[in-house]
């Protein structure tokens, strides 16, 4: 169990690195919870992983608020003892709703700003080509996250997306259209 459990741990570890949303050591802490069979305290997963206890507590913490790993009480034992979540429906939902989607929320925000000063501007700080390009570029951008954001909103609530709610918020032409430069 030790090579299989090591390679688990270490795969799941350079998984979480790159994701963007964990460190490489909560992605171990939560693989080595996820293959232990029952609940385990801070001094076992410090241990296991050659690693501090102070140092386990912070990843830890941040395990538990991506509802990834959740604290658990033992009866007769006064220490924390943790265990991986196992409903990864709900965890993806949770990671979608507030990483993804506060950064689509945030481009949208964006472009909506920038689309207001472009008209307050009223062409003084664009050329007359800047004009006629700079709000459809805009305004692509904005489709296409509204769309991304839709999309997720409704992975997060459980609900199908379907081809026919997406062509509500983004054109999808009939034929292949030709980039001209």
């Amino acid at each position: 169990m030790e090579r299989i459990l090591g390679i688990f741990v270490d795969g799941i570890g350079a998984a979480a690195a790159t994701s963007g949303v964990l460190t490489q050591l909560q992605g171990r802490i939560f693989a080595l919870l996820y293959l232990h069979p029952g609940p385990m305290t801070l001094d076992d997963i410090a241990a296991a992983l050659g690693q501090s206890k102070s140092n386990m507590s912070i990843q830890v913490r941040g395990l538990t608020e991506w509802h990834l790993v959740r604290h658990t009480r033992i009866p007769g034992s006064r220490k924390d003892h943790y265990e991986a979540a196992t409903d990864f429906w709900r965890v993806m939902q949770e990671i979608m709703e507030r990483r993804f989607r506060w950064n689509l929320r945030q481009v949208v925000a964006t472009v909506d700003e920038t689309l207001r000063a472009v008209q307050s501007a009223g062409g003084k700080e664009l050329d007359r080509e800047q004009a006629a390009f700079v709000p459809p570029r805009l305004a692509a951008l904005r489709t296409f996250f509204a769309a991304v954001d839709l999309g997720l909103s409704a992975f997060a609530q459980g609900k199908a997306f379907t081809p026919d709610e997406l062509r509500k918020v983004v054109p999808i032409p009939s034929s292949r259209v030709r980039r001209t430069r």
